[in-house]
């Protein structure tokens, strides 16, 4: 089925449950756009004035460290959407997103959204509801970075990413993601990536590609994850 403005604020955490006629009204405020695999759909620090769904395509999320070095923070896929902190406060964007395939967007505008906002008190309860649930996210990663070795994150996050963006195959969980992407998603090295995901390989674990990393075994990487 195809992918619409309306099927994303249907999908969304941040509209799920609200009345047809609001899903229509919020969707009927979206404008569409393309992004090319690699154009960076906006960048940290620039103006926070829209919320972004994604009908087509793949977004990066990512932060720079001091030095210049790149982190992902996150992969948003069709039918999920970015951008709703700054969609509500107009501050900065704290993060920047880039389009990984060629993307199509369905892009919210703060103020026409705000002015719905106003005759809305139940979309403004969901609102602070996935505020909320973003908190916990956030210190969530804070105490894995902590408290989890190395081995066990990087388990965590495969196993993540397969649960909202991975496809089933035969051989098993297909993520489409290449060991230097992982890594910066948890700020390690590639090379450091690689020796544990070879060491799962020969396990029986995982199987690896060219961009992709198939998971055949959950339970082991679990058991990995709570033994840390």
């Amino acid at each position: 089925m195809a992918i619409t403005a309306q099927t994303v604020i249907e999908r969304d955490n941040l509209f799920r449950g609200l009345s047809k006629t609001t899903v229509e009204r919020i969707a009927a405020l979206g404008r569409r756009r393309v992004y090319e695999q690699g154009a960076v759909i906006f960048m940290r620090g620039d103006p926070g004035d829209s919320l972004c769904g994604v009908v087509s395509g793949r977004v990066r999320i990512s932060a720079s460290r001091p030095g210049g070095k790149e982190v992902f923070l996150n992969i948003i896929g069709p039918g999920d959407s970015f951008g709703e902190i700054a969609l509500l406060d107009g501050m900065p964007r704290t993060a920047t997103a880039t389009a990984m395939t060629r993307t199509e967007l369905s892009i919210l505008q703060r103020e026409p959204f705000l002015r719905l906002l106003d005759s809305e008190p139940r979309l403004a309860r969901h609102l602070i509801k996935l505020l909320c649930s973003r908190v916990r996210w956030t210190a969530q990663a804070t105490e894995d970075s902590a408290l989890l070795s190395v081995p066990a994150r990087i388990a965590k996050r495969l196993l993540s990413l397969a649960d909202l963006h991975g496809r089933a195959t035969a051989a098993g969980i297909k993520v489409s993601l290449s060991q230097e992407e992982l890594g910066q998603f948890l700020g390690v090295s590639r090379q450091i990536v690689n020796q544990h995901l070879q060491s799962w390989k020969s396990s029986g674990w995982l199987e690896l590609g060219r961009g992709n990393v198939i998971v055949r075994d959950s339970p082991a990487l679990e058991t990995l994850i709570r033994e840390s």
